[in-house]
């Protein structure tokens, strides 16, 4: 694909993009060169999971200690247990997505969403976008302008379209533009922050820049903090080329802060400590 037919070129050359690419991809190199990855990498990769999905909940909202996530089992109740139930099944069900994402995208989201939101909202409402007039759901108090129904679908066929025919650009940049285009449409009447995150998992994973999955950007993004989550997003909505990089920026401060905390994993795991 030549730069002329691939969307995502211009965003490659916007101030910054360049520099937060190369901070991840050494941020990553140096994790995968730890010497607990040559031999443990399955184990980091198990607590980047339950932390990543920790992180997501976190940003709807229910922002529980790691110890309790791991201490509970009973997520089916109301509230934020049903949340943290809700991250914990999603991003389980991504790792098992990736072969079907560059061929399905939509699909991949539907299940997503079906597995987060099942027995939590209509039945009739579940795995499928939303339709004109349906409510949606803002636990993150993003505050966005919310597209309409058939605005929500025409950017979805185009998102389906930019997965199914590849980009010459970073994976950061994909994952990034993923994320940022699933957050603004919220195309979905619940859980939709949730799944917009496992979908940037999935690109990281997907695209080779991540393939143990152990670098859990979701953990940034709660450690950034919500009001810079949402002014991350607000900048991305706005399609001006700051927001754009603002945004792009964002993510990879956010890969940069999951590989510290796998980094930490590792290195309790080399003393002995876990």
């Amino acid at each position: 694909m030549s730069n002329t037919e691939d969307p995502l070129a211009p965003l490659e050359a916007l101030p910054g993009v360049a520099e937060a690419v190369e901070s991840v991809r050494k941020a990553t190199d140096r994790l995968y060169g730890h010497r607990v990855m040559r031999r443990r990498s399955s184990e980091v990769s198990a607590e980047a999971a339950l932390r990543g999905a920790r992180g997501s909940a976190a940003l709807d909202g229910a922002d529980w200690a790691l110890e309790e996530v791991r201490r509970r089992s009973d997520f089916g109740v109301e509230g934020e247990a049903r949340t943290v139930g809700a991250a914990l099944r999603v991003t389980a069900e991504a790792g098992q997505l990736l072969d079907v994402w560059r061929q399905s995208p939509l699909r991949v989201l539907a299940r997503l969403h079906l597995v987060a939101a099942s027995g939590a909202a209509p039945d009739d409402t579940v795995g499928r976008p939303r339709l004109a007039g349906e409510p949606v759901d803002d636990p993150a108090g993003l505050g966005l302008v919310l597209p309409d129904a058939d605005e929500v679908s025409a950017r979805l066929d185009g998102l389906a379209e930019l997965v199914a025919a590849g980009s010459a650009a970073p994976a950061l940049v994909m994952a990034a533009v993923v994320h940022g285009e699933l957050l603004s449409l919220r195309p979905f009447g619940s859980h939709n922050g949730v799944v917009a995150r496992a979908a940037e998992r999935i690109v990281l994973v997907g695209s080779g820049l991540d393939p143990k999955a152990v670098c859990p950007s979701e953990v940034g993004h709660a450690e950034a903090g919500a009001e810079a989550y949402a002014s991350g997003l607000t900048g991305y909505a706005s399609g001006r080329p700051d927001g754009m990089s603002d945004w792009i920026g964002h993510c990879a401060r956010a890969v940069g802060l999951g590989v510290r905390e796998s980094t930490a994993v590792c290195e309790a795991m080399q003393r002995g400590a876990a």
